[in-house]
């Protein structure tokens, strides 16, 4: 089934007093929503305690957790020392998702930097090919990673980025972020269309299987020339993307993905509204 869920604990969590991730749990069931993203962005410092003590509260509450590794990730590093450490940040993550009893990882891929793209795109499909042993080695095979679409075109992570490095390994699932392929785009998705197109090459690209629970993160974001600049609300009328034509995509395609609100500290309260327009079509 379709899930819908927050990145993160929003504003209305923390108004209503709470402050722990065990909260999180029943806050969100609560809202009728589906799944959490936990984000370890600055760093993977938790213990192992405290990870099985969020596991066994959103075990408990029947919502779905993912976690996001940090956001300092990058495949594409000259440096093979700094490339080991991103190895370390995903494995980190994996370990502890796995803890919380989650299966997803999010991850960024990797910054441009100085070199030339296809130089920076084949040393990120060098590592990630590493990466995939290191995840068979330590057992993490059962889980799922997630390369994402990144918002500014210095980031490597186009959506044909992403699909090519998922074809390195089933493993590997690609997280869609439709606004930051909307950001670096400059406005590129509208219609109905704008988005099958999108989810069809996907689908034509790792078959339907791999696709038809493909991770989803969505919200409007502002850009300029240079793609993503902040994440923004629904209340935005300026710079999109729309979430109806995406759910009429998904449900026409029979999509069913696991669909993460990252709206600047509303994310619980427009989970829930993509949820309803998407039931109530």
């Amino acid at each position: 089934m379709i899930k819908f869920g927050p990145s993160g604990n929003c504003e209305d969590f923390y108004a209503a007093g709470y402050s722990h991730t065990e909260q999180s749990a029943g806050f969100v069931k609560g809202l009728g929503l589906d799944c959490f993203e936990y984000s370890f962005g600055r760093g993977v410092r938790m213990t192992d305690e405290k990870a099985r003590s969020i596991g066994a509260a959103f075990a408990a509450a029947g919502v779905e957790i993912s976690v996001h590794a940090p956001y300092f990730i990058n495949f594409a590093n000259p440096d093979d020392e700094m490339a080991e450490k991103s190895y370390g940040y995903v494995l980190d993550s994996a370990r502890m998702a796995k803890l919380m009893g989650g299966r997803r990882v999010v991850f960024h891929p990797a910054a441009q930097g100085k070199a030339q793209r296809f130089e920076a795109v084949e040393k990120t499909i060098q590592r990630l090919r590493i990466l995939r042993d290191l995840i068979y080695e330590n057992g993490f095979e059962d889980m799922i990673f997630c390369p994402e679409t990144m918002g500014k075109l210095a980031q490597i992570g186009t959506l044909e980025e992403v699909v090519e490095f998922c074809k390195i390994d089933p493993v590997y699932t690609p997280c869609v972020d439709f606004g930051h392929i909307n950001a670096r785009e400059q406005g590129s998705l509208k219609s109905v269309d704008d988005y099958k197109a999108r989810l069809q090459y996907m689908i034509d690209e790792l078959g339907f299987e791999r696709v038809k629970h493909f991770h989803v993160h969505f919200s409007k974001i502002m850009y300029s020339v240079k793609g993503e600049v902040k994440h923004l609300t629904f209340e935005d009328t300026v710079y999109g993307p729309e979430f109806a034509p995406l759910a009429r995509a998904l449900k026409e395609l029979k999509l069913e993905p696991y669909i993460v609100s990252e709206s600047s500290g509303k994310q619980s309260k427009e989970a829930q509204e993509m949820k309803k327009v998407y039931f109530a079509l």
